[in-house]
């Protein structure tokens, strides 16, 4: 990693724990930005970098543990938790919620770039599949309303004359539909297109047996 491809976000209220990583980042060839507050830290306009979140439990406009809870469902970096006052169920609780690494002060120079790193690499995992969704997504969306009914009937498992009979199609224009499917889709085969369908969560509702349900 270098400076140019990824970012590490610290916050901490300790001004030289600020200055003492920003100084450790540089020489290891990381970029970093320091912040003494969780709202100074929103306010900065983030970079579309990999990165990681180096934050302090106590801070003093909102505990670091429950920011991480506030913020299960937005697209932060992963965190990486430092404290002065760390317990094993503050931890456990960090783990639990997708913390890489949860480190009581003082800690090794090895043992935070360890997890910064693993911060860094979790994150352009993450990126990546959702850039890779969102693809699908758009894929997903170039499909007309009838094409939209014949794809959750072909992964499903029915043959083409099952999911033609389903919609009181002919099987020949059911054919075509799926055609069109795994064009669009960029599927190389009916698995391919199941994988695809698997990650859009399109819901399955048959059965290979015709007029049967899936429990």
């Amino acid at each position: 990693m270098t400076q140019d491809d990824c970012i590490v976000f610290i916050v901490d209220d300790d001004q030289r724990i600020c200055e003492a990583l920003s100084e450790l980042l540089a020489a290891r060839g990381l970029a970093s930005v320091a912040f003494n507050s969780i709202a100074d830290y929103l306010a900065f306009p983030r970079p579309d970098l990999p990165g990681c979140l180096i934050l302090d439990i106590e801070l003093p406009d909102i505990n670091g543990l429950e920011f991480q809870k506030q913020t299960d469902h937005e697209q932060h970096p992963p965190i990486v938790f430092i404290t002065g006052h760390g317990d094993i169920p503050s931890s456990v609780r960090a783990i639990q919620r997708g913390a890489v690494d949860f480190l009581t002060k003082p800690f090794s120079e090895t043992e935070l770039m360890k997890s910064i790193h693993t911060a860094i690499d979790r994150d352009c995992d993450a990126r990546l599949e959702r850039a890779e969704l969102m693809t699908l997504k758009r894929r997903l969306s170039s499909l007309t309303s009838r094409e939209r009914q014949v794809l959750p009937l072909v992964v499903s498992g029915l043959l083409n004359k099952q999911a033609a009979a389903e919609l009181g199609i002919s099987e020949v224009t059911l054919q075509i539909h799926r055609s069109k499917i795994m064009h669009k889709m960029q599927a190389a085969s009916l698995a391919d297109l199941v994988r695809i369908a698997e990650r859009l969560q399109v819901p399955i509702t048959h059965s290979r047996r015709a007029g049967t349900s899936s429990k």
